[in-house]
C-alpha cells in the first residue's frame, strides 16, 4: 500500500493561454502531478469542463475546479491507497453525482485521476506506460503510428465552414522514430512551399502546430501535402487523414463547406471522391454528432476501405460507443481522456472499442499542456495510433519526444 498523504491543485495556463487545472498527489515516494487539456471544437455530449465565469480570464478561470479538488476531493481520498485508481475514480464520480460531471468538473476529476496514476507508477517503480499497461491488462507494448496535423482549417485556424485538420501518417515506416523523421521532413518541405507561394504569413501556426495558409479549398491543401510528401521522398510511404469536425459546418440539415452546400448523401460522395484522388486512409467526424443515418451509410459504403473515426460522435463515452457499435456507425474510436473525465472510464471506452474490433486513436486537444501523459497512455493500452498535432510547438513536441524515449527504453 502507498498511502495518499496530500492532494493539492493550482490553476495554470494551457497552450491557448486559457486556464486549466494541475493536480499534485503526495505519497511517501514523493509528489506526482498531472495537468488537463481543453478542446476548442467540442462535442455536445462531452463531460463538463468547469469554469468560473465572471471577469477573470474572460470567464475561463478554473478556480472553482481547483477548490473542488482541495476542499471536496482531497479530504475524501487522503489516506487511500494510490494503487486503487478505479476505487478513487469511482469515489470522485460518486461525489459529483451528475452524468456530465458538472458539479465538481471533469477537469477537476481528471486532474486527480491522472496524478493518482502517475503517483502509482512512481510508488511501484515502473515507467508510466508500464503501470498503465498493468492497470489496463496489456502486456504487449508497441509504438503507435502518428497522425500529424500539418494543415489547419476550421476553428483551429479561424475559418468557418471548413474541414478542420489535414494530417499525414507515415504508414510504411519501420519504426516510430523513422516515421517521425519522415513526417518532420515532409512538414518542412511544406513549410518552404507555403512560404514561397503565399509569403511568410502562410507559415503561421494554428492551435495544433499545423500551418494555416490562406487556402479555402481542401483539395488544394491536399495537393500541396501530396507534392510535399513526394518532394521529401515519401510519396508512397505517407498517407493522409482528415478530421472534418462536421458538426461545425452542419446547419439546418445541410453541410456547408466553403460556398457549397451538401446533403448527407452528397457529402458521402464527396468524401469518396477525395479518397479516390488522394491517399486518404482515415476520416474523422465526417458527419454531425447526431446524424446517425449518415454515419451508418458512410461506414456501410467505405468502412472496408478506410478508417472511420468517431470523435464528437462518441466523446469517449461507453454509452455512445455501444450505440455506435450496434448501429455499425464507424470503426474506430478517438479517445480523449478529458471528454469523459477519468482514466477508469477512458479504459472502459478503449476496452469496448477493442472488443468490437475497432481501432483506437489516442488524441490530444487543441488546448494542451506540456504534460506527456497521453504518450504513455497510447503505448500502455496498446492503441496503434496517436494524434498529437504537428511536430512543432513544445506542447506537441513533448509528446513525440516522450514516445522517442519509450521507443529507446523498449529497444
Amino acid at each position: 500500500m502507498a498511502e495518499i498523504k496530500s492532494v493539492k491543485a493550482m490553476q495554470i495556463l494551457d497552450s491557448r493561454a486559457n486556464p486549466t487545472v494541475k493536480c499534485f498527489v503526495e505519497t511517501e515516494d514523493g509528489i506526482s502531478s498531472a495537468s488537463v487539456p481543453s478542446g476548442a471544437s467540442t462535442g455536445t455530449f462531452e463531460a463538463l469542463e468547469l469554469r468560473d465565469g465572471g471577469k477573470e480570464y474572460g470567464g475561463k478561470s478554473v478556480m472553482k475546479a481547483v477548490s473542488n479538488i482541495e476542499k471536496i476531493i482531497a479530504p475524501k481520498i487522503k489516506g487511500m491507497d494510490v494503487f486503487g485508481l478505479e476505487e478513487i475514480d469511482r469515489l470522485m464520480i460518486g461525489l459529483d453525482g451528475t452524468e456530465s460531471k458538472s458539479k465538481l468538473g471533469a477537469n477537476a476529476i481528471l486532474a486527480v485521476s491522472l496524478a493518482v496514476a502517475r503517483a502509482g507508477a512512481k510508488s511501484e517503480g515502473l515507467e508510466l506506460f508500464e503501470y498503465l499497461g498493468k492497470k489496463f491488462g496489456n502486456k504487449k507494448f508497441c509504438l503507435p503510428l502518428p497522425m500529424l496535423n500539418i494543415m489547419n482549417g476550421g476553428k483551429h485556424a479561424g475559418f468557418e465552414h471548413d474541414i478542420q485538420e489535414h494530417m499525414i501518417s507515415p504508414v510504411k515506416a519501420k519504426s516510430f522514430g523513422e516515421g517521425l523523421r519522415m513526417s518532420v521532413e515532409t512538414y518542412m518541405v511544406l513549410k518552404a512551399k507555403l512560404k514561397k507561394k503565399f509569403g511568410s504569413t502562410a507559415i503561421a501556426l494554428g492551435d495544433e502546430g499545423g500551418f494555416a495558409p490562406p487556402i479555402e479549398s481542401t483539395e488544394e491543401r491536399l495537393e500541396l501535402m501530396l507534392e510535399s510528401a513526394e518532394e521529401a521522398g515519401y510519396g508512397k510511404e505517407i498517407k493522409f487523414a482528415l478530421d472534418c469536425a462536421a458538426s461545425e459546418f452542419f446547419e439546418n440539415g445541410k453541410y456547408r463547406l466553403g460556398k457549397k452546400e451538401f446533403s448527407s448523401g452528397e457529402l458521402i460522395d464527396y468524401y469518396a471522391d477525395l479518397c479516390g484522388r488522394f491517399p486518404i486512409y482515415s476520416i474523422e467526424d465526417g458527419f454531425a454528432e447526431e446524424d446517425w443515418p449518415a454515419w451508418q451509410e458512410f461506414t456501410k459504403k467505405s468502412g472496408s476501405k478506410i478508417q472511420i473515426v468517431g470523435d464528437d460522435l462518441l466523446v469517449t463515452n461507453p454509452k455512445r460507443i455501444s450505440k455506435a457499435v450496434g448501429l455499425k456507425a464507424c470503426n474506430a474510436l478517438l479517445l480523449k481522456v478529458n471528454q469523459i473525465g477519468s482514466l477508469t472510464e477512458s479504459f472502459e471506452a478503449a476496452r469496448l472499442a477493442f472488443r468490437s474490433k475497432w481501432n483506437v486513436v489516442i488524441s490530444h486537444r487543441s488546448g494542451e499542456t506540456c504534460d506527456s501523459f497521453i504518450a504513455d497512455l497510447v503505448v500502455g493500452i496498446g492503441a496503434a495510433q496517436c494524434k498529437f498535432g504537428a511536430p512543432a510547438r513544445s506542447e506537441r513536441a513533448e509528446k513525440y519526444n516522450r514516445l522517442l524515449e519509450i521507443e529507446k527504453a523498449l529497444k
